[in-house]
């Protein structure tokens, strides 16, 4: 690898062999590779990650034609795309060769899906004992339901996400992007940085077992917490929020606003900045439990006097009485925020088959020491097939013109 693109960070050294595709794996390896661990990437010849396809939109190539898909583009930079056909066996080997020499693989194939090449965790520990081998699936490598496929989609479904999100007498609603499969990818990653701690420490790997139907349970948090100790079933309450009030949008001049109310001093300030302080002493909205019991008639009279100006006013108005607020940004106003163009919030990289820069949100974790990198934009398909077989294995240059006349690679 050229040099300027060689990873610092505190994960540089550490080699990650990703076999998974589409968004929760490729997610957790891309957070690792953002701080610094050298990520290769392996796709299917001729096809990649289904994300590749998944578009329009698509980016276009310098002669105009469609490349990859935007899609592709949020989970996979900082990475090495090598093309190999692991049904075949000599692709199989390859690919084993490879994860005798990684720290860590992470894989979401079904349960047993790789054990006929040879790539299950039993088999590559016997080779690599220090190998921590994450797989994601969506029900975990155990259970009556371990067998399932498991989607981003249903799981929000049977985990219950849906049948909180969404107005009361509305349908039950997904989130707007994948977010169990976000989550998974988060937790999959901090499992690998405990495994990897404990491989460096002992020698010893092991299987981490990342579930997206327990990922999403977990995900219920307070929902869940509020099931437990009530028996109560939560239930849908559009954009209010089931322990506190006011936590909520409220309509403006020209919009809406969101006021995030925590406490009963933020309620009182909250009152005197919209000008009726007698609504902060009112006895039945004196503290936040009273004020969830009576959130009807309180959002009434709180919506009757914010229609008064337009949101940026009152964001002005109630930022200096210390309210937490904002507006309801679209995407396109997410990014031309103040404060995200103060702080970096997009990634801009070149590819040079592309006829436009790839643009990528920046990785929140900022790391006073060790920050994060951006070294390199999502790869095209097989683009660093030749260079890592050689690196890594030290394959002649005859070896892998021979593979890819066979078109293992």
């Amino acid at each position: 690898m050229d040099s300027e693109k060689r990873a610092s960070g505190p994960l540089a050294g550490v080699t990650v062999l990703d076999l998974s595709r589409v968004l929760a794996g490729p997610w957790a390896t891309q957070a690792l590779a953002d701080l610094g661990a050298e990520v290769i990437k392996v796709e299917r010849p001729g096809a990649g990650d289904d994300t590749r396809h998944w578009g329009p939109p698509f980016a276009t190539g310098e002669d105009g034609a469609a490349s990859d898909a935007a899609y592709f583009f949020c989970a996979n930079r900082n990475k090495r795309s090598v093309s190999i056909d692991i049904a075949r066996p000599e692709g199989a080997e390859l690919v084993r060769r490879l994860a005798a020499k990684a720290d860590v693989l992470v894989e979401n194939f079904k349960v047993g899906g790789l054990e006929k090449y040879g790539l299950d965790f039993e088999s590559l520990r016997e080779l690599n004992p220090r190998l921590v081998y994450c797989s994601i699936t969506g029900f975990g490598q155990t259970g009556p339901y371990a067998g399932r496929a498991g989607y981003d989609y249903m799981i929000q479904a049977m985990g219950g996400l849906m049948s909180i999100t969404g107005e009361a007498d509305g349908e039950p609603m997904k989130a707007g992007v994948a977010v169990v499969d976000l989550f998974a990818g988060l937790y999959a990653s901090n499992a690998i940085l405990a495994a990897l701690l404990h491989a460096r420490a002992t020698g010893e790997g092991q299987q981490i077992d990342i579930a997206l139907f327990e990922v999403q349970a977990a995900m219920l948090a307070n929902q869940a917490s509020n099931w437990f100790v009530s028996g109560e079933v939560p239930r849908r309450l559009g954009n209010a929020h089931p322990n506190l009030a006011p936590y909520q949008p409220l309509p403006t001049a020209d919009g809406a606003l969101v006021v995030a109310v925590g406490n009963d001093g933020q309620f009182r300030a909250l009152c005197g900045a919209l000008g009726e302080r007698a609504l902060g002493e009112d006895a039945r909205f004196a503290t936040n439990a009273l004020r969830v019991e009576h959130r009807g008639e309180l959002t009434e009279r709180l919506r009757r006097l914010t229609t008064a100006r337009t949101t940026a006013e009152w964001i002005e108005v109630l930022e200096g009485a210390g309210v937490p607020c904002g507006p309801v940004n679209t995407v396109e106003e997410v990014f031309a925020e103040p404060q995200g163009l103060a702080r970096g919030l997009v990634v801009e990289q070149t590819r040079a088959d592309l006829d436009a820069p790839v643009r990528t949100v920046a990785s929140p974790m900022r790391l006073s020491a060790t920050p994060a990198s951006y070294r390199t934009p999502p790869p095209s398909l097989g683009a660093d097939t030749e260079a890592v077989l050689s690196e890594q294995l030290q394959l002649p240059e005859a070896r892998v013109l021979e593979l890819k006349r066979k078109k293992v690679i």
